[in-house]
């Protein structure tokens, strides 16, 4: 089977500026939008890094400090090197485990719940700032940066609540809406990032990896500099309507990266 018709939760379109919590999601403003959308296997079709902004790659698990499967960083920032041609990639945050909602451990960990609105990590202005906080001492200067997302499953197939990722080459930039991230823990906002939030629109075309693998990782974009590629992958956790009663919970951990080019 080549796709499936799942709910895709859209951002609506408003004048609001919209904003999103990383962990008290009841005082999030964003106005969900739900559309029924084919989501097409990835599995089927060929794709690469700077032409539909994802690719699915091979990693190697093991437990890290919290004792949840990640992949190795050092691994991680040479595989992203090797594959899109940089001369530097660093990684930018500590690994964030995430736990389908029927998960004791959903929302137990900070940052911990399933995203449910297609959305992208950060938005130009937020990206430019942090290639600019993260490049390494010894890179002078840097012609191009480029933002990459890590998300690797560490639960058994089928998951419950995949990962759907938008071809970078079927939205326009009127559809991704600026708004804000807002990090928060135990009720105190703690700092906040513009990103974007994905609106609507028919032309958009969503693929999802089925029967992940520990071990397979969806390797994506949430920036580029450089204009003649891929620049983003919108994103957005979605039900699996093929998953039978008794699935268990989906666990997923996520790393981020910066790759610099000389």
């Amino acid at each position: 089977m080549n796709r499936l018709v799942g709910t895709i939760n859209y951002a609506a379109r408003n004048a609001e500026r919209m904003l999103y919590r990383a962990n008290d999601h009841t005082r999030d403003t964003v106005r969900i939008a739900p559309e029924s959308m084919p989501i097409h296997d990835g599995r089927a079709r060929e794709s690469t890094l700077d032409c539909n902004g994802y690719q699915i790659v091979s990693v190697v698990m093991s437990p890290g400090t919290s004792g949840h499967l990640e992949p190795a960083t050092d691994a991680a920032c040479a595989l992203i090197r090797d594959l899109c041609g940089a001369d530097r990639v660093v990684a930018t945050a500590p690994p964030v485990h995430r736990f389908g909602e029927r998960s004791d451990l959903s929302g137990q960990l900070d940052n911990s719940r399933p995203a449910r609105f297609a959305h992208v990590d950060v938005s130009d202005t937020t990206a430019l700032a942090f290639s600019t906080r993260s490049c390494p001492d010894d890179l002078d200067h840097y012609r191009r940066s480029a933002h990459y997302n890590l998300w690797c499953v560490t639960s058994p197939p089928p998951q419950d609540v995949p990962l759907a990722l938008c071809d970078a080459r079927s939205f326009a930039r009127e559809d991704l809406i600026l708004a804000d991230a807002v990090f928060d823990r135990d009720g105190e906002d703690l700092w906040t990032m513009e990103s974007f939030v994905l609106a609507y629109a028919p032309r958009h075309e969503w693929v999802w990896f089925p029967d992940m693998q520990p071990g397979e990782a969806l390797l994506f974009k949430t920036f580029d500099s450089d204009a003649d590629a891929a620049t983003c992958v919108p994103h957005v956790a979605f039900d699996n309507p093929l998953a039978p009663p008794g699935t268990p919970p989906r666990s997923s951990v996520e790393l981020r990266f910066i790759a610099y080019w000389a």
